[in-house]
């Protein structure tokens, strides 16, 4: 039993030595800090993304907003661009490592 969970423990290192951890980049090690990668076509865009993050946070704390295609309709708000935010802020490798985790997992009981 306890040389695999030796060889579990192993496996497990090197999973995470891989690079999975792809999405935040280190910023500053003193405090730990973190940077996310998010990639826009020009300032135009940069300004329509924040434009569109801080008109939807105004509307959905108001509190008459009832639906959100009221909100989209009378606001002005492109919820494509808040969906493309999203998309690029999931961490799509850090999930495959708890794919692969999740199989050493079953493999233990």
């Amino acid at each position: 039993m306890k040389i695999e969970n030796v060889e579990q423990a192993e496996t497990i290192l090197e999973l995470v030595k891989s690079n999975y951890f792809a999405k935040l980049k280190p910023e500053n090690k003193k405090d730990h800090s973190f940077t996310i990668p998010l990639k826009v076509s020009g300032y135009n865009e940069l300004n329509l993304m924040v434009s569109d993050l801080l008109k939807a946070s105004i509307v959905l704390l108001n509190p008459e907003a009832s639906s959100l295609s009221i909100i989209t309709e009378y606001k002005n708000i492109n919820v494509m661009t808040l969906l493309e935010i999203a998309l690029q802020l999931l961490p799509e490798e850090e999930m495959e490592l708890l794919d692969d985790l999740h199989k050493i997992h079953l493999k233990m009981e």
